[in-house]
Formats: C-alpha cells, sequence, structure tokens
C-alpha cells in the first residue's frame, strides 16, 4: 500500500462534499464531520478529511474540485456551520495550498472566499451519516443536493472521476 497523503475540506454539507470526493480516482479514504482551526476559526465546521494517492490525483485537482463544488465565492450567512476553507496539516502544505489558491482565482470572476487554515481538531459525525450518498442515491436529499454537484463534477472534471462509483 503506497503513502497517502490528507487534506481538509470544508464549505458545504459534508454529505456532498463526502460524495463529490469519494467519487474521484486516487482518493483513497473520505472522513466526514466538523473540523475546528484556530483563532476566530476554532468552532467546529462541517467538513471532510480526503486521503489521497498523489500518483492518481493531485493537491491542485483537489482544491479546483472542492472550489467549484461550493459556495467558494459567496460569503453566506451559514459561513460558521460551513466554512469555506481548506485545512493543512503541516506549513509546507499550506504554504501550497495558498499559492494553488492564488493560481486558481483567474478561473473565477468573485474574489475567492476559501480560506486556508491549520488544522486542529476533526469529530466525526455520527456513523450512521457516513457514506451517506453511497449507501442510497435516491433519497430526496441526495437527488436534490448531491445529484447535481455530481453531474458538475462529471461534465467538468470527468477524466478525474471514477468510472466504478460514477
Amino acid at each position: 500500500m503506497g503513502m497517502y497523503r490528507k487534506i481538509g475540506l470544508g464549505g458545504g454539507c459534508h454529505w456532498c462534499t463526502e460524495a463529490v470526493f469519494q467519487s474521484l480516482i486516487g482518493v483513497h479514504k473520505v472522513e466526514q464531520g466538523f473540523i475546528a482551526s484556530a483563532g476566530k476559526d476554532n468552532s467546529f465546521s462541517e467538513a471532510v478529511i480526503v486521503h489521497f494517492d498523489e500518483h492518481n490525483i493531485g493537491l491542485k485537482d483537489l482544491i479546483l474540485i472542492h472550489l467549484h463544488t461550493h459556495e467558494s465565492a459567496a460569503a453566506h450567512t451559514l459561513r460558521d456551520k460551513y466554512r469555506s476553507a481548506i485545512y493543512s496539516f503541516t506549513k509546507q502544505e499550506e504554504r501550497e495550498a495558498k499559492l494553488i489558491l492564488k493560481e486558481l482565482q483567474i478561473a473565477f470572476e468573485k474574489p475567492l472566499i476559501t480560506e486556508v487554515l491549520p488544522f486542529k481538531k476533526f469529530k466525526a459525525s455520527d456513523s450512521k451519516f457516513h457514506n451517506y450518498y453511497y449507501s442510497d442515491k435516491e433519497k430526496p436529499f441526495c437527488k436534490t443536493y448531491i445529484h447535481p454537484k455530481l453531474k458538475l463534477l462529471l461534465d467538468k472534471f470527468g477524466e478525474l472521476t471514477d468510472p466504478n462509483k460514477l
């Protein structure tokens, strides 16, 4: 088994985020739950930890997909519950993610509000919600909220999706 990297991603409902990242090649595991950072961002916010194989998918691709599959340029009122963030596990990863964000900004008309924050704590969501989409794709929530995100994923990033899953 190869070495996996991990990155924390938050921005929307973690049921949706989990489904998006579970659908990609090179993603070994997605942990669904809540992440807290430091300072003003020390409260828990819905997020996932994505474990990935860099030989199959890069951090830049993961961040690009993340920015396109949640409201990364909108500061809506639920931002405490759904903080738009990339949670780094090391200083090196923090620098890398900040550079990637800066580079990707040109693809977006509005300024990105997604922040790169240090990962501090993780709290898993209730296990009955894990694998939310892939345990029953026909749930009304899945049809309303997750299907459109996965359609966008296929349309825009089809080459990075796992055909065995979608």
